[in-house]
């Protein structure tokens, strides 16, 4: 009995490890002298008209960049929005003029703080899929980055 209960807690702290590791992470992906790393879309229910991803962008260079947009195949258009909350109630907008880049800085586009969002989505967003989304640069220009689907629930470690 004992030996059958230690053998389930090593599956279990296997599991365990195996689940917090997740898959292996891309390369980080240059655009002139921008480091895009962490992409991710958030999965969508069915019949859901809008989607969201994420990622990392640091800056390398001596200049400020700005990622103005972002397209991808299952999507009419792609926008940079930002939460905010304001007098305890969360409102999400878009970032008009696009989402500055400083030199020698990152930006993380996460959960509840600036995101890409995709409007009018043709399909669902299924967790395992890998989407093209190209991302515009006012300096750096488009790139196109690969964007794992991950669950509904939380995001991945970063």
């Amino acid at each position: 009995m004992l030996k059958a209960l230690c053998r389930i807690a090593g599956l279990l702290a296997s599991f365990i490890i195996v689940a917090a590791v997740g898959q292996p992470g891309l390369a980080p992906i240059k655009a002139g002298a921008l480091q895009i790393e962490a992409p991710w879309l958030r999965a969508t229910p069915g019949g859901a008209t809008v989607g969201a991803g994420y990622l990392r962008i640091t800056n390398f260079g001596s200049e400020a960049d700005r990622l103005t947009g972002a397209r991808m195949p299952l999507a009419a258009r792609g926008e940079v929005h930002e939460m905010t909350m304001q007098n305890g109630v969360m409102h999400m907008a878009a970032v008009a003029a696009g989402l500055a880049i400083p030199p020698g800085k990152t930006v993380e586009l996460k959960p509840g703080g600036f995101h890409l969002m995709f409007l009018a989505l043709k399909g669902a967003l299924k967790q395992g899929q890998t989407l093209g989304v190209t991302l515009t640069f006012e300096k750096a220009g488009s790139v196109t980055v690969p964007f794992p689907v991950q669950g509904l629930g939380g995001a991945p470690q970063m």
